[in-house]
């Protein structure tokens, strides 16, 4: 019987979904390649990573829903993911910046969506969403910010 628990379990573990982890420091330095379209500014008007406006800015992207980041003209796929409920996460944005046409065509259901980042990153996209992740603001600062509107 105990055999029997121990091979169920071991079956259960292999049989989850293994989940994408990624290393800050290393998206820190593959957001190079993101800068030219995104910049990182945080909610202060701190600079994190001086970039492009192509793009919308990432600060504090992961928690937000697609296509929520003010200011900017997003494309309706995107807006379309959004306004269904789906929220940025680090699994989320990995499979997003791999492919993002094959991303939004999956969480939407939709087979001609389309996004304007044309842009693949084919290797560290967890990386670089662990390194996002890493820079959303403290829940305190966002409490504070929600309590002053």
């Amino acid at each position: 019987m105990k055999n029997l628990l121990i091979a169920t379990a071991t079956l259960a573990a292999l049989a989850a979904p293994a989940l994408a982890e990624g290393d800050a420091a290393a998206g820190e330095k593959a957001f190079k390649k993101c800068k030219s379209c995104h910049m990182i500014k945080a909610d202060d008007g701190t600079m994190i990573v001086k970039g492009g406006k192509t793009g919308p800015n990432l600060y504090g992207i992961v928690g937000k829903p697609l296509g929520s980041v003010e200011g900017y003209k997003y494309g309706k796929s995107i807006v379309a993911a959004g306004e269904a409920g789906i929220v940025w996460d680090e699994a989320g944005l990995a499979a997003y910046v791999a492919d993002p046409k094959a991303y939004l065509k999956d969480v939407t259901g939709d087979s001609k969506a389309k996004s304007k980042m044309t842009f693949k990153l084919k290797k560290g996209g967890e990386d670089v969403a662990a390194y996002l992740a890493s820079l959303a603001p403290a829940p305190a600062e966002e409490e504070a910010a929600a309590s002053d509107s």
